[in-house]
């Protein structure tokens, strides 16, 4: 019993040191599991997924379970810095990296990349496919016009910067050609209603346009994934020669700061109707769609500074223009009033919060441009 305290409190104790703190493959904080034979200390989530590598990483409990002497001192001798200069040497700087609040199939992925096939070890060449040429993948699209997902032929080129999609494989023309300027891809698994289900959006005649794919095998939507991120990078590279790889990867893949339902009303006195709505602070633009699959925008609103007349309040109370929900927020524009209506009041702070963010926000050249763009598209 002494021994089993003692390997215990050592633990513990090495679990505090840096750089063992957060979790090995994700960062969560205060992990309180560990693989024995890899040498990481890696949170309950992650636990889960190494233990699908049984033939490379074996885990333990670091409070409930018995360690032996020998893997305590495997322990010291190894911890998350020691193993990140091993399984982490030549991570390619579009890769990603998954993070707490990341889907499965990253996380998963991520994992089985660094240990099972040691693609970052700098053993072998595995990371090229993705800098090629051409990547070509077929991945399960949602119809544009219906629910159905049919399988189409994806092609990514570094020559021209753009993702090509195919009806079939002898298909001479490709149904879309689609530049890298504004590409952005996040995994959405709830949404698309798949544990593999990736977001595909850009713009097309000013108007965002939504591709919803998904493969059933992880490694290969993940492989997509970054092959995505890699042609952009190029793509930036190209564009900003001045700047480094490393500046620009935040650029690679934006998530939306808010999405869900809410109702919405006209200019006109017109009844209240349910819509989709997406937020992005990075384009300053909320987005609304008649439902969360949709392939095209229904409208967009830019949201600019509270200097430039932007403005967003809330009021709870039922309206003569009728809708269900009575959780009210008025959003301010220099052209009109918007107004919104949640279901719950946390949905309405929720909404405020995330208005208030962006009009906080200073606006960019490019903001300004985005500004006058869609106001002139009205």
């Amino acid at each position: 019993m002494a021994a089993l305290e003692r390997n215990n409190k050592i633990l513990l104790d090495l679990v505090r040191q840096p750089g063992n703190t957060l979790c090995a493959d994700c960062g969560s904080p205060e992990p309180d599991w560990a693989s024995y034979t890899l040498g990481v200390f890696v949170c309950l989530n992650c636990s889960g997924l190494h233990r699908n590598l049984s033939a490379v990483s074996k885990v333990k409990s670091i409070r409930l379970d018995h360690w032996e002497d020998s893997l305590v001192e495997f322990m010291q001798e190894r911890g998350n810095s020691v193993c990140k200069t091993i399984y982490e040497k030549c991570i390619p700087p579009f890769f990603y990296q998954p993070q707490q609040k990341d889907c499965i199939v990253l996380k998963d992925q991520w994992i089985r990349a660094k240990y099972e096939r040691r693609e970052f070890t700098g053993e072998n060449n595995s990371n090229e496919a993705y800098s090629s040429d051409q990547f070509e993948s077929t991945l399960w699209k949602k119809g544009r016009d219906n629910k159905q997902f049919l399988k189409r032929i994806f092609l990514l080129s570094h020559r021209d910067f753009t993702l090509r999609y195919f009806i079939k494989a002898d298909s001479k023309a490709p149904k879309a050609v689609i530049s890298m300027k504004d590409l952005n891809a996040v995994f959405q698994p709830e949404k698309i209603g798949h544990a593999h289900g990736l977001q595909i959006s850009y713009l097309e005649d000013e108007r965002m346009r939504n591709l919803f794919v998904y493969h059933e095998d992880g490694q290969k939507i993940v492989s997509f994934f970054n092959a995505l991120r890699a042609t952009r990078l190029a793509y930036l590279l190209k564009k900003h020669p001045s700047l480094r790889a490393s500046d620009l990867i935040p650029q690679l893949t934006t998530y939306c700061m808010k999405e869900g339902y809410m109702e919405k009303t006209g200019p006109t006195r017109e009844p209240f109707k349910k819509r989709w709505f997406t937020l992005c602070s990075v384009n300053r633009k909320l987005l609304y769609f008649k439902s969360p699959l949709d392939a095209t925008e229904l409208g967009a609103v830019f949201i600019g500074t509270e200097s430039h007349g932007y403005s967003a309040s809330g009021s709870s109370g039922r309206s003569t223009r009728g809708g269900r929900w009575h959780c009210e927020i008025t959003l301010q524009t220099p052209d009109r009033q918007f107004v919104f209506r949640c279901e719950q009041d946390q949905d309405q702070r929720e909404w405020l919060e995330a208005f208030g963010t962006v009009i906080s926000q200073p606006m960019t050249p490019e903001d300004y441009s985005n500004e006058a763009n869609l106001r002139r598209g009205k």
